[in-house]
């Protein structure tokens, strides 16, 4: 038994060290036909000091002159720039983007930040000093916000605040009334699994609004193509495994997405979200918004985010319905997300 262990060990210390190496973390550079680095382009993974908080933020341009574009995660707690070794969303075509790890997620955690800063008005002030950074370091007064599901709820009240700071808000499966989307969710997802015994018995035994639902959630709305995106029908392949593998994380920031994750689901923020309703909250933004919903997302109610925008007054606004996305549009069809975007910042 203590030759297992010990043979186990050295195979762990082994894999352990293969994946330190293997996974350096060193971003990839955007390079032409003979391997050089593209003038005027970016690829940076650095750390700035907002609001007393070192914060991670990784940076994606063909050319450094282009508009920029702040991406606000979901989650809470989960950034999103790993999913585009699997998911292009070549907004990079259009934008120089900023993929922003919010106050304790990913690249912006650290087990010595304050679970009492850990609020709904925090983040928003961290949004809006970001947003700052980046208008002084690009030199561009106004910049492009864009939100997705979580990040929604963060990035529409930067735009409320402070629209003279944006060109205009994208919400990208755009959160409401969550309460009430999830409501939705379980009853679609008892309708779908009607015929399927194991699972309809689970979701019966196991009622929205009980923990063992938020244990089984990811998985039968994952399974039902009605979760991160409509084709990826296991969170253990298409999320932890699509992260572990990713060649520009090292693997201490692989971990501390984790550790993120948990940390800010288990915050003030999340119950703040979680108890939240948009529409008492918001009527007006003085900026152009556009929505993108997925047909497929019951993570987020793409009915509730089209009713929510019919009601706001703005000086442009425009609800977008993608027929073959579930809850993330800007990953699964980017083409036709790519062809908005190019005409909005024409």
């Amino acid at each position: 038994m203590a030759l297992f262990f010990v043979v186990l060990l050295g195979l762990l210390s082994i894999i352990s060290t293969l994946l330190i190496v293997v996974f350096s973390g060193k971003m990839i550079p955007y390079t032409n036909a003979s391997g050089q680095v593209l003038p005027g382009s970016l690829a940076e993974k650095s750390w700035v000091t907002i609001n007393g908080v070192e914060m991670g933020m990784i940076i994606k341009s063909r050319d450094i002159k282009k508009p920029v574009l702040l991406f606000v995660h979901g989650g809470p707690g989960m950034p999103e720039y790993w999913l585009n070794e699997s998911h292009p969303a070549q907004l990079d075509e259009l934008f120089t983007v900023v993929w922003w790890d919010q106050r304790g997620a990913g690249l912006s955690y650290d087990n010595k930040i304050s679970a009492e800063t850990m609020t709904t008005a925090q983040l928003v002030a961290d949004t809006i000093a970001v947003t700052k950074y980046l208008c002084q370091r690009f030199r561009q007064d106004k910049i492009h916000l864009m939100g997705h599901s979580f990040g929604t709820y963060l990035a529409i009240q930067a735009a409320v605040q402070a629209p003279q700071l944006y060109h205009a808000y994208i919400g990208v499966a755009q959160s409401v009334n969550l309460a009430l989307s999830e409501e939705l969710a379980y009853e679609w997802l008892l309708e779908y699994y009607r015929d399927d015994k194991k699972n309809r018995l689970q979701l019966e035994k196991f009622p929205y609004g009980t923990a063992a639902y938020e244990r089984i959630r990811d998985r039968v709305m994952h399974e039902a193509g009605i979760g991160t995106t409509h084709k990826m029908y296991s969170v253990v392949s298409g999320i932890f495994i699509a992260v572990m593998k990713h060649r520009e994380y090292t693997l201490k920031e692989k971990f501390q997405l984790w550790q993120g994750k948990a940390f800010s689901q288990s915050s003030t923020l999340n119950e703040e979200f979680r108890q939240a309703n948009l529409s008492d909250l918001i009527t007006r933004l003085d900026l152009p918004v556009l929505f993108f919903s997925g047909a497929y997302d019951y993570t987020v109610n793409h009915h509730l985010s089209e009713i929510f925008l019919e009601d706001i007054k703005a000086p442009q606004k425009h609800f977008y319905l993608f027929e073959d996305s579930a809850h993330s549009p800007i990953f699964e069809e980017p083409e036709a997300v790519l062809k908005i975007l190019k005409a909005l910042i024409a």
